[in-house]
This record gives structure tokens, sequence and C-alpha cells, in this order.
């Protein structure tokens, strides 16, 4: 393994000597490139850092409207089992069961569009942050 680690070393050196030994304007060039590759990977860090602040600020939003808008579903749902209390003697109790149904159903589909929505944004952060990485 020590002999192993000399080569390397041995070879390491041997870089060393033969980019001192370049001419002068191949080593700027050189350097130059490797300006160049940098400014380029800190730029797309950067792109990346903005994209994904602006996915994480859009996932708690719509985290907040979907809690919302389940608060507002089960206030409304409340409001109309109150109702179909108030109603219970009459005939028409068959409506009120079919509204709150439809409203269930509208709470149902709004989380489902929503959680749909939270893991496309999701997928798509993974795949820049994989971009990002490979960059």
């Amino acid at each position: 393994e020590v002999q192993k680690l000399n080569q390397q070393l041995e070879e390491k050196n041997g870089e060393i000597q033969q980019m001192i030994n370049q001419p002068p304007y191949e080593k700027e060039r050189e350097i130059l490139r490797l300006q160049k590759s940098l400014a380029e990977r800190e730029k797309a860090q950067a792109t990346s850092d903005v994209l994904c602040r602006s996915l994480t600020d859009e996932t708690h939003q719509l985290q907040r409207k979907l809690a919302s808008t389940a608060e507002m579903c089960q206030h409304l749902a409340k409001c109309l089992e109150e109702k179909q209390r108030k109603e219970k003697g009459n005939s028409d109790d068959q409506i009120p069961t079919e509204r709150s149904n439809q409203v269930f159903l509208l709470l149902l589909h709004n989380e489902t569009s929503i959680q749909a929505l939270i893991c496309n944004l999701q997928d798509e952060n993974r795949m820049l942050k994989q971009k990002v990485s490979h960059v």
C-alpha cells in the first residue's frame, strides 16, 4: 500500500513538473479555463438555489391553502349537520345528506389535486438537485 501511495505521489509530482515546465501562456490559459468553469458552476448553483427556494415557498403556500380549504370544508360540513338536525323531522332529510356528500367529494378532489401538485413540485425539486450535483 505504501508503494502504491508512493507511486501516486510520483505521478502527481510528474504532473506538477509538467505544469511548471509549460510556457506561461499555457498556464494562464489553463487558469482562465478553470476560473471560467468555476464561475459557471457558481452561477448554476445560484440558479438552483433560487429555484429550490421558490419551489419551497410555493409548497408552503399550497400547504397553507390546503389547510384553509380543509378548515372551510369542515366548517361547512358542521353547518350542514346543524341544518340537518334542525330539519330532522322534515321529509327533506335526503337533500342535506346529498349536499354533505357533495361537499365531501369537493374537499376530497381539492385535497387530491393539491397533493398531486405538491408531489410534482417535490419531483421537480429532486430533479433540479440532481442536475446541480451533476454539474
